[in-house]
């Protein structure tokens, strides 16, 4: 059973398409990760689910609801905890939490429950009553998740949830979000952090500039790459005319795919092998007929970064770094133009 269901669904921004027709599907009870870098359209797609903006088409339906139609019924369903945080610096985070579900008109008994409940859950008794503006930024991420929980919704929708956050913050909102999702709800988590979305996501939709490029479960999804990877050098530090040398010898031997020179890693190379064929020792001998010898070979399972190599080109940390220089760009294209 399908508890989302989003079709077709568009969105520009003064002519900069965000979202380019995204077709996704979303279980009951699932926790739901959307992978990309800043600017592939996460953020206007969870805002759009959030009814805090209009698409230009497209139609969304949770649970048979068109929430274009009836966005009044799809907020009593929905949490939503957004990428900025903005809480009041004079209330203390249980006040903060309290004001908070007074706004939500729960019952007054059960309201004390409840954020006693989330308190304990999210680890937060040590601070709850000190004032919010004293809090450190994984602090104020829990009182923040907190708040959009108070009313138990169906579905909760998290924006880059531990973006920054210290180790502990990050693992007290992954062990919640767990719980969560074992309990039925459902969670849909934007983020491009690769770890987060491995151990967490029962399936996930890779998406860049605004289309899904990929989804499924990711193991499912490191599984169709038929591969391991391997990580070569040939000496400490190399050069870029030697380890173009060697990217010619490898995609010459069959097996062999996603072959990328890391530059900041000393012209490692990173490629995708065959597990079916012996490649490794051809491998071994291709180099040693090309007077090359191996300084350091490791292999391992594919990641989701691999994935996202395989179906755009780049790697997430590439894509990240050209989304980050076309924002620079149009900002200072902005500003030329006072």
């Amino acid at each position: 059973m399908h508890h989302i269901e989003i079709r077709s669904l568009s969105k520009s921004f003064r002519n900069v398409i965000a979202l380019d027709g995204l077709n996704i599907k979303i279980g009951k009870g699932s926790l739901f990760g959307l992978l990309g870098p800043n600017g592939a359209g996460k953020t206007t797609l969870l805002k759009i689910l959030a009814t805090l903006i209009n698409p230009d088409n497209g139609e969304i339906y949770i649970n048979n609801i068109n929430l274009r139609k009836d966005p009044r019924t799809i907020r009593e369903l929905i949490g939503y905890v957004a990428q900025d945080i903005a809480l009041d610096k004079v209330l203390t985070g249980r006040e903060l939490l309290d004001f908070q579900a007074d706004l939500y008109h729960m019952n007054k008994i059960k309201k004390y429950e409840r954020i006693d409940s989330l308190i304990n859950q999210l680890e937060m008794n040590d601070w709850i009553d000190r004032k919010c503006g004293t809090y450190s930024g994984g602090m104020k991420r829990r009182i923040d998740l907190a708040a959009g929980l108070l009313h138990i919704p169906q579905i909760l929708i998290l924006d880059e949830p531990t973006v920054g956050l210290d180790i502990e913050s990050r693992e007290i909102i992954w062990k919640l979000m767990t719980n969560l999702r074992n309990q039925g709800m459902t969670i849909i988590l934007s983020s491009h952090y690769l770890d987060e979305i491995d151990k967490l996501a029962d399936c996930v939709a890779i998406i860049n500039n605004g289309k899904v490029i990929d989804q499924g479960s990711p193991t499912d999804l490191k599984n169709k790459l038929g591969g391991d990877r391997i990580s070569l050098k040939v000496r400490e530090f190399s050069n870029n005319e030697e380890s173009e040398t060697i990217k010619e010898i490898l995609s010459k031997i069959d097996g062999i795919s996603q072959i990328v020179v890391n530059i900041s890693q000393g012209y490692s190379l990173n490629f995708i092998a065959d597990r079916e064929k012996d490649l490794l020792n051809k491998l071994k001998v291709e180099l040693a007929f090309a007077k090359f010898e191996i300084f350091s070979l490791t292999q391992s399972q594919p990641s989701l970064d691999d994935v996202y190599l395989q179906a755009t080109g780049n790697t997430l940390q590439d894509a990240e770094i050209f989304m980050t220089g076309k924002r620079d760009f149009r900002k200072e294209s902005k500003e030329s133009m006072r």
